[in-house]
């Protein structure tokens, strides 16, 4: 058995289903009894890498644009989310969300990764965009949640005033491109079996179990739900 089992999370901070996934694994992992053996490591990836909002810019008038659809219909999928986002402990207020792109804060999101603070921002992330409506493409905020983790304030102004690990967030974005990601979140364990989408809890601690007991692992990543959870895409979350 190796020392730690390695749970791999492909994910963008603009994707909803995605914060509802990271309240999901962690429940999983608060019934694993190996929990202290696993190492969760967060992989950059973006729903649209060519987004640029607008002030007018809204999630609502985003949604329908996007779909070809009416308000209402907007309205009524923000208002979906919201409930099922609530199952997992998290308020979402879509109204007060600050569309942005997300590539600066993947980028600060890898500084954070070289010092074992990936969890912690991604959290921060999720939380200003989701729930506070911070412009998660500002600096100012950015670096607000990167000074707030731990990150040295030098540190962060070097990154975010330079193209610092732009080549980073590509590379993961590449790798879930060859290995079939078509939605976030995707989960992948120990490069050997893949969860795509905000499974429920109990998904992912059968998984964790699984392959805690093969003990040994192949590089190969089998999809082994059938059926896509709650995700994310380029068309837009399911």
């Amino acid at each position: 058995m190796e020392n730690k089992l390695k749970v791999q999370i492909w994910s963008d901070i603009m994707c909803p289903f995605c914060y509802i996934g990271k309240r999901r694994i962690e429940e999983a992992l608060s019934l694993f009894e190996h929990k202290n053996a696993v190492e969760i490591e967060w992989k950059s990836y973006q729903l649209d890498p060519s987004f640029v909002a607008s002030k007018e810019d809204n999630m609502v008038t985003h949604l329908a644009d996007k779909y070809g659809k009416g308000i209402d219909w907007a309205q009524g999928m923000l208002d979906n989310m919201t409930q099922n986002a609530k199952t997992a402990g998290l308020d979402f207020y879509f109204e007060k969300a600050v569309l942005a792109n997300s590539f600066d804060a993947h980028r600060l999101l890898h500084l954070a990764k070289k010092h074992s603070l990936s969890d912690e921002l991604e959290e921060l992330l999720f939380k200003a965009y989701l729930t506070e409506g911070k412009n998660i493409n500002d600096k100012d905020t950015l670096k607000e949640l990167g000074i707030s983790v731990g990150l040295n304030p030098e540190s962060i102004d070097e990154v975010l005033s330079s193209d610092a690990f732009s080549d980073d967030v590509k590379k993961d974005i590449s790798t879930a491109q060859e290995i079939g990601v078509q939605g976030v979140p995707f989960f992948v364990f120990d490069n050997k079996y893949a969860v795509s989408g905000a499974q429920p809890a109990t998904a992912f601690l059968e998984t964790l179990e699984k392959v805690w007991q093969e003990g040994k692992f192949e590089s190969k990543v089998t999809l082994i739900n059938k059926t896509q959870g709650d995700s994310c895409g380029i068309d837009g979350c399911d």
